[in-house]
Protein backbone atom coordinates (compact mmCIF):
# COMPACT_ATOMS: atom_id res chain seq x y z
CA UNK A 1 0.00 0.00 0.00
CA UNK A 2 1.45 3.35 -0.93
CA UNK A 3 -0.40 5.07 1.89
CA UNK A 4 1.72 3.29 4.47
CA UNK A 5 1.20 3.03 8.20
CA UNK A 6 3.44 5.37 10.20
CA UNK A 7 3.46 7.17 13.51
CA UNK A 8 2.24 10.75 13.71
CA UNK A 9 5.75 12.14 14.21
CA UNK A 10 7.14 10.38 11.14
CA UNK A 11 7.94 12.18 7.91
CA UNK A 12 6.38 12.66 5.47
CA UNK A 13 3.17 13.33 7.42
CA UNK A 14 1.08 10.18 7.21
CA UNK A 15 -1.34 8.77 9.75
CA UNK A 16 -2.74 5.32 10.28
CA UNK A 17 -6.07 5.88 12.04
CA UNK A 18 -7.17 2.55 13.49
CA UNK A 19 -10.45 2.13 15.30
CA UNK A 20 -10.70 -1.67 15.09
CA UNK A 21 -10.11 -4.37 12.54
CA UNK A 22 -12.98 -6.74 13.17
CA UNK A 23 -16.51 -6.82 14.55
CA UNK A 24 -18.19 -9.38 16.77
CA UNK A 25 -21.20 -9.40 19.06
CA UNK A 26 -20.61 -10.79 22.57
CA UNK A 27 -22.05 -9.05 25.64
CA UNK A 28 -21.06 -5.48 26.38
CA UNK A 29 -19.87 -3.87 29.61
CA UNK A 30 -19.20 -0.33 30.72
CA UNK A 31 -15.62 0.84 30.30
CA UNK A 32 -14.40 2.09 33.71
CA UNK A 33 -14.42 5.88 33.85
CA UNK A 34 -10.86 6.04 35.15
CA UNK A 35 -9.59 4.31 32.01
CA UNK A 36 -11.40 6.84 29.83
CA UNK A 37 -9.95 9.73 31.87
CA UNK A 38 -6.43 8.36 31.56
CA UNK A 39 -6.93 7.78 27.83
CA UNK A 40 -8.24 11.32 27.38
CA UNK A 41 -5.26 12.79 29.26
CA UNK A 42 -2.66 10.74 27.37
CA UNK A 43 -4.25 11.63 24.02
CA UNK A 44 -3.92 15.37 24.69
CA UNK A 45 -1.72 17.52 22.39
CA UNK A 46 1.43 17.31 24.53
CA UNK A 47 1.65 13.60 23.77
CA UNK A 48 2.55 13.65 20.08
CA UNK A 49 3.20 9.94 19.60
CA UNK A 50 0.70 7.53 18.10
CA UNK A 51 -0.58 5.86 21.28
CA UNK A 52 -3.02 3.20 22.38
CA UNK A 53 -4.69 5.86 24.50
CA UNK A 54 -5.52 7.94 21.43
CA UNK A 55 -7.23 4.99 19.81
CA UNK A 56 -9.22 4.10 22.93
CA UNK A 57 -10.35 7.69 23.38
CA UNK A 58 -11.19 8.22 19.68
CA UNK A 59 -13.17 4.98 19.63
CA UNK A 60 -15.04 5.95 22.80
CA UNK A 61 -15.98 9.33 21.30
CA UNK A 62 -17.22 7.65 18.11
CA UNK A 63 -19.38 5.22 20.10
CA UNK A 64 -20.34 7.62 22.89
CA UNK A 65 -24.02 7.33 22.04
CA UNK A 66 -23.83 3.65 22.93
CA UNK A 67 -22.33 4.25 26.40
CA UNK A 68 -21.05 0.69 26.57
CA UNK A 69 -17.96 -1.03 25.24
CA UNK A 70 -17.64 -4.51 23.85
CA UNK A 71 -14.74 -6.22 25.67
CA UNK A 72 -13.70 -8.07 22.54
CA UNK A 73 -13.88 -4.83 20.58
CA UNK A 74 -11.71 -3.06 23.15
CA UNK A 75 -9.18 -5.88 23.06
CA UNK A 76 -9.02 -5.65 19.30
CA UNK A 77 -8.60 -1.88 19.46
CA UNK A 78 -5.58 -2.31 21.73
CA UNK A 79 -4.18 -5.14 19.61
CA UNK A 80 -4.61 -3.07 16.46
CA UNK A 81 -2.83 -0.17 18.13
CA UNK A 82 0.08 -2.37 19.18
CA UNK A 83 0.28 -3.76 15.65
CA UNK A 84 0.51 -0.26 14.27
CA UNK A 85 3.16 0.72 16.81
CA UNK A 86 5.25 -2.37 16.12
CA UNK A 87 4.93 -2.01 12.37
CA UNK A 88 5.59 1.73 12.29
CA UNK A 89 9.40 1.64 11.93
CA UNK A 90 9.16 -0.72 8.95
CA UNK A 91 7.30 1.10 6.20
CA UNK A 92 7.47 -1.99 3.99
CA UNK A 93 5.56 -4.11 6.50
CA UNK A 94 2.00 -5.25 5.85
CA UNK A 95 -1.10 -4.81 7.97
CA UNK A 96 -3.81 -7.36 7.32
CA UNK A 97 -7.28 -5.80 7.39
CA UNK A 98 -10.38 -7.97 7.45
CA UNK A 99 -12.27 -5.57 5.18
CA UNK A 100 -9.79 -6.12 2.32
CA UNK A 101 -9.88 -9.52 0.63
CA UNK A 102 -6.60 -10.12 -1.15
CA UNK A 103 -5.10 -6.98 0.36
CA UNK A 104 -6.26 -3.38 0.41
CA UNK A 105 -5.86 -1.47 -2.88
CA UNK A 106 -2.44 -0.03 -3.62
CA UNK A 107 -1.47 2.87 -5.85
CA UNK A 108 -2.93 5.74 -3.83
CA UNK A 109 -0.91 8.93 -3.20
CA UNK A 110 1.57 8.85 -0.32
CA UNK A 111 -0.31 11.75 1.29
CA UNK A 112 -3.49 9.68 1.75
CA UNK A 113 -4.68 8.65 5.21
CA UNK A 114 -5.75 5.04 5.78
CA UNK A 115 -8.69 4.93 8.20
CA UNK A 116 -9.85 1.61 9.64
CA UNK A 117 -13.18 1.28 11.41
CA UNK A 118 -15.12 -1.72 12.68
CA UNK A 119 -17.24 -1.93 9.53
CA UNK A 120 -15.01 -0.57 6.76
CA UNK A 121 -11.58 0.71 5.80
CA UNK A 122 -10.84 3.59 3.44
CA UNK A 123 -8.07 5.67 1.91
CA UNK A 124 -8.87 9.36 2.37
CA UNK A 125 -7.43 11.70 -0.25
CA UNK A 126 -6.59 15.11 1.29
CA UNK A 127 -6.75 16.84 -2.11
CA UNK A 128 -10.18 15.66 -3.30
CA UNK A 129 -11.52 15.29 0.28
CA UNK A 130 -13.13 12.01 -0.84
CA UNK A 131 -11.99 8.42 -0.36
CA UNK A 132 -10.00 6.90 -3.23
CA UNK A 133 -11.36 3.54 -2.12
CA UNK A 134 -13.61 2.10 0.57
CA UNK A 135 -13.48 -1.61 1.41
CA UNK A 136 -15.98 -3.50 3.55
CA UNK A 137 -16.98 -7.00 4.55
CA UNK A 138 -20.67 -7.95 4.84
CA UNK A 139 -22.09 -10.93 6.71
CA UNK A 140 -25.62 -12.08 7.42
CA UNK A 141 -25.29 -10.63 10.91
CA UNK A 142 -24.23 -7.13 9.85
CA UNK A 143 -27.23 -6.49 7.59
CA UNK A 144 -30.47 -4.91 8.68
CA UNK A 145 -33.27 -2.50 7.78
CA UNK A 146 -32.16 1.10 7.36
CA UNK A 147 -35.48 2.86 6.66
CA UNK A 148 -35.91 4.09 10.25
CA UNK A 149 -32.25 4.96 10.86
CA UNK A 150 -31.13 8.58 10.82
CA UNK A 151 -28.80 10.15 8.29
CA UNK A 152 -26.88 12.35 10.68
CA UNK A 153 -23.85 13.46 8.72
CA UNK A 154 -20.60 14.24 10.51
CA UNK A 155 -16.99 14.97 9.54
CA UNK A 156 -14.32 12.33 9.99
CA UNK A 157 -12.69 12.99 13.35
CA UNK A 158 -9.65 10.93 12.35
CA UNK A 159 -8.76 13.49 9.63
CA UNK A 160 -7.33 16.96 10.05
CA UNK A 161 -9.78 19.79 9.31
CA UNK A 162 -7.96 20.74 6.11
CA UNK A 163 -8.20 17.13 4.88
CA UNK A 164 -11.94 16.58 5.25
CA UNK A 165 -15.37 17.86 4.29
CA UNK A 166 -17.92 19.28 6.72
CA UNK A 167 -21.71 18.89 6.54
CA UNK A 168 -22.01 22.52 5.35
CA UNK A 169 -20.00 21.63 2.23
CA UNK A 170 -23.00 19.63 1.02
CA UNK A 171 -25.45 22.52 1.33
CA UNK A 172 -27.53 22.80 -1.84
CA UNK A 173 -26.46 19.40 -3.16
CA UNK A 174 -30.04 18.40 -3.97
CA UNK A 175 -31.36 21.62 -5.47
CA UNK A 176 -28.25 22.72 -7.35
CA UNK A 177 -26.53 19.45 -8.24
CA UNK A 178 -29.55 17.11 -8.31
CA UNK A 179 -27.42 14.79 -6.19
CA UNK A 180 -27.49 12.84 -2.94
CA UNK A 181 -24.93 12.10 -0.26
CA UNK A 182 -24.02 8.67 -1.62
CA UNK A 183 -22.75 5.98 0.74
CA UNK A 184 -19.73 4.03 -0.50
CA UNK A 185 -20.14 1.50 2.34
CA UNK A 186 -23.96 1.29 2.50
CA UNK A 187 -26.00 1.90 5.63
CA UNK A 188 -28.34 -1.07 5.17
CA UNK A 189 -25.42 -3.48 4.96
CA UNK A 190 -24.44 -2.56 8.53
CA UNK A 191 -27.83 -1.71 10.04
CA UNK A 192 -27.56 -4.92 12.07
CA UNK A 193 -24.53 -3.60 13.97
CA UNK A 194 -24.13 -0.91 16.61
CA UNK A 195 -21.68 0.82 14.28
CA UNK A 196 -24.16 1.76 11.53
CA UNK A 197 -23.72 5.47 12.31
CA UNK A 198 -20.16 5.24 10.98
CA UNK A 199 -21.56 4.89 7.47
CA UNK A 200 -22.73 8.51 7.77
CA UNK A 201 -19.21 9.84 8.36
CA UNK A 202 -18.43 12.07 5.39
CA UNK A 203 -15.22 10.27 4.41
CA UNK A 204 -17.55 7.39 3.42
CA UNK A 205 -19.77 9.73 1.39
CA UNK A 206 -19.49 11.17 -2.12
CA UNK A 207 -21.91 13.25 -4.22
CA UNK A 208 -23.96 10.94 -6.43
CA UNK A 209 -26.62 11.98 -8.89
CA UNK A 210 -30.00 11.08 -7.43
CA UNK A 211 -30.90 8.91 -10.41
CA UNK A 212 -27.75 6.86 -9.86
CA UNK A 213 -28.00 6.71 -6.07
CA UNK A 214 -31.63 5.60 -6.12
CA UNK A 215 -31.30 3.54 -9.30
CA UNK A 216 -28.63 1.08 -10.44
CA UNK A 217 -26.25 1.81 -7.54
CA UNK A 218 -28.98 0.89 -5.05
CA UNK A 219 -29.98 -2.14 -7.13
CA UNK A 220 -26.44 -3.50 -6.91
CA UNK A 221 -26.35 -2.91 -3.14
CA UNK A 222 -29.55 -4.95 -2.84
CA UNK A 223 -28.08 -7.69 -5.05
CA UNK A 224 -24.96 -7.82 -2.88
CA UNK A 225 -27.08 -8.29 0.24
CA UNK A 226 -29.02 -11.09 -1.47
CA UNK A 227 -25.69 -12.71 -2.35
CA UNK A 228 -24.57 -12.37 1.27
CA UNK A 229 -27.59 -14.34 2.45
CA UNK A 230 -26.56 -17.13 0.08
CA UNK A 231 -22.79 -17.02 0.65
CA UNK A 232 -22.78 -15.87 4.32
CA UNK A 233 -19.99 -13.32 3.72
CA UNK A 234 -19.07 -11.02 0.85
CA UNK A 235 -16.34 -8.42 0.31
CA UNK A 236 -16.83 -5.16 -1.60
CA UNK A 237 -14.58 -2.31 -2.73
CA UNK A 238 -15.82 0.96 -4.22
CA UNK A 239 -14.40 4.29 -5.24
CA UNK A 240 -14.67 7.35 -7.50
CA UNK A 241 -13.38 8.21 -10.97
CA UNK A 242 -12.57 11.73 -12.15
CA UNK A 243 -12.69 11.65 -15.94
CA UNK A 244 -15.17 14.33 -17.05
CA UNK A 245 -15.90 17.91 -15.97
CA UNK A 246 -18.65 18.04 -13.35
CA UNK A 247 -20.34 20.89 -11.53
CA UNK A 248 -18.38 21.26 -8.33
CA UNK A 249 -19.50 20.70 -4.77
CA UNK A 250 -19.54 23.98 -2.87
CA UNK A 251 -19.97 26.05 -6.01
CA UNK A 252 -23.33 27.42 -4.87
CA UNK A 253 -22.39 28.12 -1.24
CA UNK A 254 -19.50 30.50 -1.83
CA UNK A 255 -17.12 28.10 -0.11
CA UNK A 256 -14.17 26.21 -1.55
CA UNK A 257 -15.09 24.16 -4.60
CA UNK A 258 -14.61 20.39 -4.49
CA UNK A 259 -14.36 18.32 -7.66
CA UNK A 260 -17.26 15.89 -7.98
CA UNK A 261 -16.57 12.36 -9.33
CA UNK A 262 -17.83 11.69 -12.84
CA UNK A 263 -18.26 7.96 -12.21
CA UNK A 264 -17.92 5.28 -9.54
CA UNK A 265 -16.52 1.77 -9.61
CA UNK A 266 -17.41 -1.22 -7.45
CA UNK A 267 -15.99 -4.73 -7.17
CA UNK A 268 -17.83 -7.53 -5.38
CA UNK A 269 -15.87 -10.62 -4.30
CA UNK A 270 -16.30 -13.92 -2.48
CA UNK A 271 -13.70 -15.82 -0.48
CA UNK A 272 -12.94 -18.22 -3.34
CA UNK A 273 -11.77 -15.37 -5.62
CA UNK A 274 -14.90 -14.98 -7.71
CA UNK A 275 -15.56 -11.32 -8.50
CA UNK A 276 -17.81 -9.01 -10.49
CA UNK A 277 -16.68 -5.52 -11.52
CA UNK A 278 -18.92 -2.53 -12.30
CA UNK A 279 -18.49 1.08 -13.43
CA UNK A 280 -21.38 3.54 -12.98
CA UNK A 281 -21.37 6.87 -14.83
CA UNK A 282 -23.01 9.75 -13.00
CA UNK A 283 -25.19 10.41 -16.05
CA UNK A 284 -27.07 7.10 -15.82
CA UNK A 285 -30.86 7.21 -15.93
CA UNK A 286 -32.73 5.91 -12.88
CA UNK A 287 -34.12 3.06 -14.98
CA UNK A 288 -30.63 1.81 -15.93
CA UNK A 289 -29.83 -1.75 -14.90
CA UNK A 290 -26.86 -2.49 -12.69
CA UNK A 291 -26.14 -5.46 -14.92
CA UNK A 292 -25.61 -3.13 -17.88
CA UNK A 293 -22.75 -1.49 -15.96
CA UNK A 294 -20.61 -4.64 -15.74
CA UNK A 295 -17.00 -3.90 -16.52
CA UNK A 296 -13.71 -5.69 -15.81
CA UNK A 297 -11.07 -5.61 -13.11
CA UNK A 298 -8.52 -4.48 -15.67
CA UNK A 299 -10.70 -1.56 -16.77
CA UNK A 300 -11.20 -0.37 -13.19
CA UNK A 301 -7.51 -0.64 -12.36
CA UNK A 302 -6.55 1.18 -15.55
CA UNK A 303 -9.02 4.01 -15.05
CA UNK A 304 -8.48 4.42 -11.30
CA UNK A 305 -4.73 3.83 -11.22
CA UNK A 306 -5.17 1.33 -8.37
CA UNK A 307 -4.23 -2.31 -7.92
CA UNK A 308 -7.24 -3.87 -6.21
CA UNK A 309 -6.05 -7.28 -5.03
CA UNK A 310 -2.33 -6.65 -4.50
CA UNK A 311 -1.70 -9.68 -2.29
CA UNK A 312 -3.70 -12.20 -4.30
CA UNK A 313 -1.82 -15.07 -5.88
CA UNK A 314 -1.75 -15.31 -9.70
CA UNK A 315 -4.92 -16.85 -11.09
CA UNK A 316 -6.87 -16.41 -7.84
CA UNK A 317 -9.23 -13.78 -9.28
CA UNK A 318 -11.97 -15.20 -11.47
CA UNK A 319 -14.50 -12.78 -12.99
CA UNK A 320 -17.40 -15.21 -12.75
CA UNK A 321 -19.64 -13.73 -10.04
CA UNK A 322 -22.03 -11.65 -12.17
CA UNK A 323 -24.62 -14.44 -12.41
CA UNK A 324 -24.90 -14.57 -8.63
CA UNK A 325 -25.74 -10.84 -8.70
CA UNK A 326 -28.67 -11.31 -11.04
CA UNK A 327 -26.77 -10.57 -14.27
Amino acid sequence: MSDSFRTENAAPKQYCKVQAVEFSRPSTVRLPLIILKIAKYLSSPQFRTFSVAKIIWASYKETSTIKTFNITMLARIVIAALMALCAAPAAAGQMHIIHCLGGCPSGTPDTNDTVIRQIYALSANPDTKFADWVAYHITRETMGTSASLSRSWKPDGFLDKEERLEPKDYKGIGTELDSDRGHLAPLASFAGTVFWRDTNILSNIAPQRSDLNKGSWLDLEDAVRELTWAKRRVWVMAGPLYEKPMKQLGHVTGGKDHTVPSAFWKVVATEDGKIAAFIFEQSLARSASHCAQISSLNAIETRSGLTLFPNASPGWVKETLKGALGC
